[in-house]
């Protein structure tokens, strides 16, 4: 099984594509294939922005060809204006994963860090290590938070249990 995790922004959206297999006498074992970050050049305007991340995704989905993807839902904090403009992007994002056959699997931030950690509160670096732990990366996630947390989302989509939900 090919996961997709999604972390979703408005200029940079992080991706992390694992794979699951059940390895007999082990279980279940996860294996980092690939992650980054999308990143549209149109920094100006949204729309344009929402298109060139859509079709970026659409070429992730078609190279890696997932069968479920996990995408964080979004938390608003203080600044709305940034919270609107990631929820029209994560909705385009849900709409190509669809239009692609890819069943989407939303979950909040706490309930990725309480899979991935055991401790809902936890922060970025030990989300990270823990996920680089799991996949069994000797050392570590490299790069932007956006693309070591779209694999700790792959990582919490692989380990919650109803699929699609």
């Amino acid at each position: 099984m090919i996961i997709l995790g999604i972390d979703p922004g408005t200029t940079r959206i992080g991706f992390g594509v694992i794979s699951e297999e059940n390895v007999p006498g082990e279980g279940k074992k996860l294996k980092l294939i690939d992650y980054g970050i999308i990143e549209g050049k149109s920094k100006e305007e949204l729309s344009r922005a929402i298109l060139e991340n859509s079709k970026k995704l659409s070429e992730i989905i078609k190279k890696y060809k997932p069968d479920i993807a996990g995408i964080e839902k979004i938390f608003f904090s203080k600044n709305v204006k940034t919270g609107i403009a990631v929820a029209q992007n994560r909705g385009a994002l849900i709409l190509e994963l669809v239009n692609n056959g890819v069943k989407v699997k939303e979950l909040s931030p706490s309930e990725i860090k309480s899979l991935v950690t055991g401790y809902g509160m936890a922060d970025k670096k030990a989300v990270s290590k823990m996920a680089s732990t799991i996949l069994g990366l000797k050392e570590g996630l490299k790069g932007y938070d956006d693309a070591s947390d779209a694999v700790a989302i792959a990582i919490a989509t692989s380990l919650s249990k109803n699929y699609g939900e």
